[in-house]
């Protein structure tokens, strides 16, 4: 397998996107973050904030019914800025090598409101491919107990001679019932010829101390299988 360089483009065009994020000298809405799309920490982190997660999903049906997770460490690095390293694994087996950096722009609203934009880079093992995605990100605190937080960009930009690019969005709605728990639902959409629909019911809980889970069980959808159940799990914990 030959080596594979991550292309200079989209990584410096997110760079220099980024380098132009404001510092955080502000009061952010409490927007819980998705389980299955993962932000870098919450918009408008604080510098020094760092953060370990691992998420695992299965089908609970079909033939590829392989455990697919990924331990990761996020790190504000500045307020506003965030960035992560994350492991892909099926099963045993390391797939893939992956990068995230996300910036917060500021709130609107008068408060209610915050907005960033994140940009993912992929090395995949087997094609030796590096894939990109940016995205932009807003959420939005209606009230004491409801608030969603919704992603829409462009993914899977491939070093490879196709290109890829596929549209990705991502949309959570949250109701808070009590300080340490929450229910929502996660719906997330990509594009193209191998077209993903994942439908998420999940329950975020305070385990206490710094310790939190995300649990959930939905429906994935394919155009070779169609709909079949799928479960998630991710454990938190705040350094």
């Amino acid at each position: 397998m030959r080596p594979c360089r991550p292309p200079a483009a989209p990584i410096l065009a997110a760079l220099i996107l980024l380098s132009a994020v404001p510092a955080a000298a502000q009061d952010y809405p409490d927007v819980p973050e998705p389980m299955v799309f993962d932000m870098v920490r919450p918009l408008g982190a604080r510098a020094g904030e760092l953060e370990v997660n691992a998420l695992a999903q299965t089908r609970l049906s079909g033939p590829d019914r392989v455990v697919e997770w990924a331990p990761e460490i996020e790190l504000a690095v500045a307020d506003g800025f965030a960035v992560e390293l994350e492991l892909p694994f099926e099963d045993e087996r390391v797939t893939a090598y992956k990068v995230g950096i996300q910036g917060t722009f500021g709130t609107f609203a008068e408060g209610r409101g915050v907005h960033g934009v994140q940009y993912l880079g992929v090395y995949d093992r087997e094609s030796g491919r590096w894939e990109s995605s940016l995205l932009y990100l807003a959420g939005y605190r209606f009230d004491e107990r409801w608030s969603m937080m919704a992603m829409a960009g462009v993914g899977d930009v491939s070093s490879g001679r196709d290109g890829g690019g596929r549209l990705l969005l991502n949309h959570s709605t949250f109701y808070d019932l009590s300080d340490a728990s929450r229910v929502g639902l996660e719906v997330n959409f990509r594009s193209g010829h191998e077209r993903h629909v994942l439908v998420m019911p999940q329950l975020h809980q305070r385990l206490g101390g710094h310790l939190s889970m995300q649990a959930g069980i939905g429906a994935v959808h394919s155009v070779e299988l169609g709909w079949r159940p799928q479960a998630g799990l991710r454990i938190i914990r705040e350094l």
